[in-house]
């Protein structure tokens, strides 16, 4: 198990790294893959048919803004876990410097993901701050201001996880960087090779 930040190589989550279990395709956390997508897809609901559920803005924004932090939480602290054997944290060490943590679960640990829980999760977790992003260009076009904090909390809120995931997926910042380069660089080289010789 790797934790890809400055302080070395560290057991995540305390597991033993001895069992090994066969992956599955099926669902093996039914209860997390619902609260996964529970929060998020609920927050979307209720921004989106608010009006026929009642007609107090505060309530609506309340109630969402519950569902954002709580969905925050979950895919935070439990789903991404249990369904991709993935964490992501903020440490601060006594000097006051802040540090990005990074955790991934090794192939060989005895929690392997299932095929079904991690295309759940990352269906989830792409999806849904997609719809946020969409709803902030609404919001600003049909200048539907009162709304626009509650939207604005839920990009943050759903990229903070999506980008938290993403780095612990792909690793450090360095490596991220590396892969754009080399995807880039490999798309220019096709173009190049590609491309028809003049007369």
């Amino acid at each position: 198990m790797n934790r890809q930040d400055s302080l070395g190589e560290v057991p995540l989550f305390h597991e033993d790294e001895n069992a090994f279990r066969e992956k599955k395709s099926n669902i093996k956390h039914p209860l997390a893959c619902f609260f996964h997508l529970f929060f998020r897809t609920s927050a979307i609901l209720i921004y989106l048919f608010c009006e026929l559920l009642s007609r107090s803005f505060i309530a609506n924004m309340v109630t969402i803004i519950l569902l954002l932090s709580c969905d925050f939480w979950t895919v935070k602290n439990v789903t991404g876990r249990l369904l991709v054997g993935l964490r992501w944290w903020n440490q601060v060490d006594e000097d006051g410097h802040s540090h990005w943590m990074f955790e991934s679960r090794s192939a060989t640990s005895k929690n392997v993901v299932s095929n079904s829980d991690s295309r759940i999760f990352w269906i989830g977790l792409i999806v849904c701050p997609l719809f946020w992003a969409l709803f902030v260009f609404s919001s600003l076009f049909s200048f539907n201001i009162k709304w626009l904090a509650v939207v604005i909390m839920g990009v943050v809120l759903q990229w903070a996880n999506l980008y938290g995931y993403v780095r612990c997926r792909v690793g450090g910042a360095t490596k991220l960087k590396n892969m754009a380069t080399n995807y880039f660089g490999l798309k220019l080289f096709k173009k190049v090779v590609d491309q028809p010789e003049g007369p």
